[in-house]
């Protein structure tokens, strides 16, 4: 989602928004003057509901951005790097220039968000309550409670098991625990997100017919809409990558380093001294063996760094997906994680020439796609 307007930074990180909102914020703000808020506290100024409908709107802006950067700032606390955050139409999109290398840290990336939101509803609530909320409520307590009401549904929403939402990061997450596979995870999440696009859509078709709910009828078929269109885009991946040969994607010599060396060696030698957070390995006779990840390391205690080899601990070659410099780029598509954490080595002979990260792919992909898709930046 292109950026039209920066809020500079908070917590570091970047912030921007779409014009897309300003169009909510103003539906919001006159939603809330003119139907919701009088329908509430009648007798109230005219001018007192503007105040209030646009002080919401404002409100709901922030909370917006919180749900945002709660999933951002633990992005970075997992060693993921964020390139920023862009408020539009139906929320927020944090873009991250990196990966997790776990389910886990995906999966606690993710739900942070819906918990901030369901949070921050909590307590919009029971502020609501404290400033007179009830039978009778005051302006101030209608408008707290709305805005409880709103964070409420947009952390549940945000739970439906459907790319692009929370939910469908989650379900993918889960199935890429059990199954070891992340694009076969991804697959089954997409499939499944489709069927809920189309209930979605459904639904508002019903509501419109049957209730005569113009608006939610609307809003619920268009909402489906967009979330087919992001189901869409794995076909936009694919002919976007055709026609592509690895050796146009890859990193060419890739840093070695040898299996016979000690963990706390490897930290010092090549990690702390490189910005990579992947290393092919070599044996003594400078045969290719295997992939060195950052997660292998971190799993070595603290006490064995000095004793362990690298030899130990690194993902085997066996167990890394190996392909030649002329194949399509396309054939990694179907690659399953591993222990390699996505890493595709290149190889000529037995030799290696080169390597391919997820964000190799991605730098591909933003350039192929930019204009119909926008896709997360990414960095080596």
């Amino acid at each position: 989602m292109n950026e039209n307007l920066s809020l500079g930074r908070i917590a570091g990180i970047h912030v921007g928004l779409n014009w897309s909102l300003l169009v909510v914020v103003a539906l919001i703000a006159w939603s809330l003057a003119t139907s919701l808020l009088p329908s509430a506290t009648p007798g109230q100024a005219s001018s007192a509901y503007w105040a209030a409908g646009v002080i919401s709107a404002i409100v709901f802006l922030a909370s917006l951005l919180a749900h945002e950067l709660a999933h951002s700032v633990v992005a970075m606390r997992r060693g993921v790097r964020v390139e920023g955050i862009t408020l539009w139409l139906f929320g927020g999109v944090s873009r991250f220039s990196s990966d997790t290398s776990s389910p886990g840290s995906q999966a606690l990336i993710t739900i942070v968000g819906p918990l901030t939101s369901l949070v921050l509803g909590a307590v919009f609530y029971l502020i609501s309550v404290a400033f007179g909320g009830g039978a009778h409520p005051s302006l101030a307590a209608a408008t707290l409670s709305w805005l409880g009401y709103i964070n409420i549904t947009l952390g549940v929403f945000n739970l439906v098991p459907a790319f692009p939402l929370d939910g469908g990061r989650l379900l993918q997450s889960l199935i890429w625990l059990r199954t070891g596979d992340r694009l076969r995870a991804t697959r089954i999440a997409a499939r499944i997100g489709m069927g809920f696009a189309y209930l979605l859509i459904a639904y508002g078709l019903a509501s419109f017919v049957l209730a005569g709910s113009l608006i939610g009828g609307v809003w619920s078929v268009f909402l489906g809409w967009f979330l087919l269109g992001a189901e869409e885009v794995g076909g936009l991946i694919r002919q976007a990558l055709t026609g592509v040969r690895v050796a146009d994607v890859m990193t060419p010599n890739p840093v070695q380093a040898p299996d016979n060396i000690t963990v706390d060696d490897a930290l010092h030698g090549y990690v702390l001294a490189s910005r990579h957070s992947t290393f092919p390995t070599h044996d003594a006779g400078g045969r290719l063996s295997g992939l060195l990840t950052l997660a292998a390391l971190k799993n070595v205690a603290p006490d064995a760094r000095a004793t362990t080899l690298l030899k130990d601990v690194m993902c085997p070659l066996d167990s890394v997906a190996t392909v030649g410099p002329n194949d399509p780029v396309t054939n990694l598509l179907g690659v399953s994680d591993g222990c390699s954490e996505g890493r595709t080595l290149v190889v000529v002979d037995g030799q290696l020439v080169g390597i391919i990260s997820p964000s190799d792919i991605n730098r591909l992909l933003q350039s192929s796609l930019s204009g119909r898709s926008r896709m997360p930046a990414a960095s080596a």
